[in-house]
């Protein structure tokens, strides 16, 4: 049962449940379990497989999954959340769906173990007569108790005679199949009863209802769709669908464990003890699910891709993504003419240590990194004109080295006027020539090239 009631929002009763398991103990005949998807869209997403994977749950426990395409009722279109009629889809692209949905559910259930049924094979031949019979059972006052049909009453908003059908063409599936339990989301409610209560007037024993409740999206607001661009679909490439889901809540990832998979409640709940006790990182955990989910929808090894180069992406980001650029002055830096200097004084000179003894300290402990390699050489080179990324423990600057060359326009330090450098190198005096507002050379002086920078 653990496993059965891992993340149920209600069951329809549980000792029903209990009861009709016992049974199929007894008696070997295995339960008939049945979850309905309307092909309304061509792809399904990660909040699809929330009810795919309780059925999975049932399957690995022996008992007869059916995995029901309502290819009929999306001919009605479910009202379910909806304060507006839904816009019919044609046969032609219900049917297209319907053959990618089958193609897709197959990732999480066992194909040989699966029964795959299309509500058409009875709705479709129950003529006009027999749809009489089957509504007679409801009234309308009953229909209005729904909410959605309610608001939109009390609103005078228009229901559509045919949207009042929908929950009970949902509800006679589970006469067609002999239904031992149906699942659906805490939205279905309303839905699954009305299966409930037909199965009573058919004479048959009236099935468990088993709900989950509705998957937020990536944003951990609002129900995952599509149509929001919250979702994760579950033929999204590998490295797309990993990085969305290292983008949600560290909150929401724990109802993604519970329901994207097949940890047990137990499981999921030391894994969080562990994290509030500090034990472990949620970064460490999220990327455990993201890995996880990725696989199972692809493979081992795609997923391993996934993560480096997910991993890839944000070291870059956390180098170069929002850090300040600092100007070094190479005549500082350098202590060679091939462009070297000491490591120490350019932490010094990034302001990322306030003395060289401190940065030659974090050199020794590998606290030092220069474009993500950790730097252990006390020297290192760095032409004029290029930047690097330094890092010292969590604090990160870009550092672009700087030393004049000829034609640059200038300013000195401490000093008004404009100035163009003649000529300079390393370890001898620059000379510039001070201009007129004209740009013409007023005079020419020699000065250390270490009192220049870029005007």
């Amino acid at each position: 049962m653990d496993l059965l009631q891992k993340g149920a929002a209600e069951i329809i009763r549980l000792s029903d449940l209990r009861e009709r398991l016992e049974d199929s103990r007894k008696t070997g005949r295995p339960l008939r379990v049945k979850a309905g998807f309307d092909p309304t869209a061509p792809d399904l997403h990660l909040g699809h497989t929330v009810l795919m994977r309780k059925l999975r749950h049932f399957q690995q426990l022996g008992h007869t999954v059916i995995f029901l395409v309502g290819d009929f009722t999306s001919l009605i279109g479910d009202p379910t959340g909806r304060n507006v009629t839904r816009k019919p889809l044609t046969r032609e692209q219900i049917d297209e769906n319907a053959e990618t949905y089958k193609a897709q559910v197959f990732k999480i259930l066992d194909e040989k173990a699966t029964e795959v049924r299309y509500n058409s094979e009875w709705l479709g031949k129950l003529g006009y007569e027999g749809t009489i019979r089957v509504t007679s059972h409801f009234t309308v006052s009953q229909m209005l108790e729904r909410d959605e049909f309610h608001s939109r009453f009390q609103a005078e908003q228009p229901i559509s005679l045919h949207e009042l059908l929908y929950p009970v063409m949902q509800g006679y599936d589970s006469v067609a199949l002999k239904c031992d339990v149906e699942l659906g989301g805490t939205d279905q409610k309303f839905n699954l009863l009305c299966g409930r209560e037909l199965q009573r007037h058919y004479g048959q024993k009236p099935q468990i209802v088993l709900m989950t409740p509705i998957l937020e999206g990536l944003d951990g607001v609002q129900k995952m769709s599509k149509s929001l661009g919250n979702a994760i679909g579950i033929n999204e490439p590998p490295a797309e669908m990993y990085g969305k889901l290292m983008s949600i809540s560290d909150e929401l990832m724990w109802k993604y464990w519970v329901f994207l998979t097949d940890l047990r409640q137990s499981e999921v709940d030391a894994m969080q003890a562990k994290v509030a006790a500090g034990a472990m990182h949620p970064m460490e955990v999220k990327k455990n699910l993201a890995f996880q989910i990725v696989t199972d929808f692809h493979s081992y090894d795609e997923a391993k891709r996934a993560d480096n180069n997910w991993w890839a992406t944000v070291q870059q980001k956390m180098e170069t993504g929002d850090l300040e650029e600092v100007r070094v002055r190479a005549a500082h830096f350098w202590t060679s003419s091939d462009s070297r200097g000491r490591v120490a004084k350019l932490a010094v000179l990034a302001g990322l240590a306030d003395s060289a003894a401190e940065a030659d300290r974090k050199l020794k402990e590998g606290a030092v990194r220069i474009d993500s390699e950790v730097v252990k050489q006390a020297h290192i080179l760095i032409p004029s004109g290029t930047k690097r990324t330094i890092r010292i423990g969590k604090r990160a600057k870009i550092v672009y080295m700087y030393f004049p060359v000829a034609g640059d326009r200038v300013a000195i330090d401490n000093r008004p006027g404009l100035y163009e450098v003649v000529s300079a190198s390393y370890g001898s005096l620059a000379t510039v020539n001070l201009l007129d507002s004209q740009g013409r050379p007023i005079f020419t002086e020699q000065v250390p090239p270490g009192v220049l920078s870029p005007a």
